[in-house]
């Protein structure tokens, strides 16, 4: 904020507008994962518990899922999804624990809504910025009504910055 002292009056408003769009950019992110995460809460789950332990192939993921594996590789490569490798008798295999599994279930269902790779991106990472929170879309309200609020106040704070602003240019 002391740049906006001593720049441009240009320079001022664009560093404050960086800020109204950074902002942004959280929320729609955060959005982002919100929707994700309720679209893969409402899918029909089975009875069984999952367990820590339980893993899944390549095959057996790109099946559940419905897509290719080549599709799975791709959005490995992306970043979207972080598989274990393991060490075979034929090389190297992926296996998708819970936590690469929910990540491929959430990409699953925004590519499903349209959402386009960069976009997916962002909501997976707020989704693993989240650190194994219990309830996750509280998280993420949470983390949205924050927003909210250093949004407004960004917003109040308006004519204060416009004099900065404004004085940089007289002196």
């Amino acid at each position: 904020m002391r740049e906006i002292r001593i720049q441009p009056p240009d320079q001022g408003a664009a560093t404050i507008c960086g800020f109204h769009a950074r902002l942004n950019c959280e929320r729609e992110q955060a959005l982002a994962a919100r929707f994700a995460l309720e679209s893969i809460r409402t899918e029909v789950t089975s009875d069984a518990e999952p367990v820590e332990g339980d893993v899944m192939t390549i095959t057996e993921l790109s099946q559940a899922l419905g897509i290719r594996p080549s599709t799975l590789r791709f959005w490995e490569t992306a970043g979207l999804v972080a598989p274990e490798r393991v060490t075979t008798r034929a090389g190297t295999a992926r296996r998708y624990t819970l936590a690469a599994v929910r990540e491929a279930r959430i990409t699953a269902a925004l590519r499903a809504g349209g959402y386009r790779i960069p976009d997916v991106l962002k909501a997976i990472t707020a989704v693993r910025d989240l650190n194994d929170v219990s309830d996750p879309i509280a998280a993420l309200d949470e983390q949205l009504e924050a927003i909210a609020h250093r949004a407004l106040a960004l917003l109040r704070a308006g004519p204060t910055l416009a004099g900065i602003i404004e004085s940089a240019r007289e002196a």
